[in-house]
């Protein structure tokens, strides 16, 4: 199946999962300093500005986890009546709070739309900013927008097999799950508690 994911949805959802399964039952966080976040936009060359020679500071660091925590909030927000991740959901940003954060991150830099139409593809348009410098967050901020208001947001969903925290796109009908693996294990879970021997 080719993936019709947009940009935004990507840049959105891949914010998101920097939140994540450690492998050991427990969350693993892929932005807790500035190397992490470093290595996360450097892994982002098409869809980031300038992410090839990108470096975070602290103040980045902490800007982007902000969002990162708004964003996590609206997709809790577009999964109900469904349960969000569990990896936060104890903690999530109340709804105007995640808007407000949202909003005040995707204001830091006005843009404007520029077309691109290459010989051999369709046109698309990117938001570039106004002024020709770029802004990690707000970059970020307006690809969650995007996507939040975009068809895509009614695919959302959370994965809840035992040990996901991710959210993910329904790609088909009969999808429940982020990945195979993970419904690998809601199956396993399933038959034994199926199964499971009354003490």
């Amino acid at each position: 199946m080719q993936d019709s994911t947009s940009r935004d949805a990507r840049l959105a959802l891949d914010l998101a999962l920097t939140v994540r399964h450690d492998g050991h039952g427990g969350v693993a966080d892929d932005l807790t300093d500035a190397q992490g976040l470093t290595a996360w936009v450097r892994s982002h060359p098409d869809a980031l500005p300038d992410a090839a020679t990108y470096t975070a500071d602290a103040e980045a660091l902490d800007a982007i986890r902000e969002l990162r925590a708004a964003v996590r909030a609206l997709f809790a927000h577009a999964v109900r009546p469904a349960a969000p991740s569990p990896a936060d959901a104890a903690r999530l940003l109340p709804v105007p709070e995640a808007l407000a954060r949202l909003n005040a991150a995707a204001a830091r830099i006005p843009t404007v739309p520029v077309l691109h139409w290459p010989d051999d593809a369709d046109p698309v348009v990117h938001h570039r900013s106004a002024h020709g410098d770029d802004d990690l967050t707000a970059v970020l901020a307006q690809a969650a927008i995007a996507f939040l208001t975009s068809p895509d947001r009614h695919r959302l969903r959370a994965c809840h097999a035992p040990r996901c925290v991710r959210y993910f796109l329904k790609e088909h009908p009969r999808q429940e799950w982020c990945k195979p693996s993970c419904g690998n294990r809601a199956r396993v879970a399933r038959h034994h508690e199926r199964h499971k021997k009354p003490v």
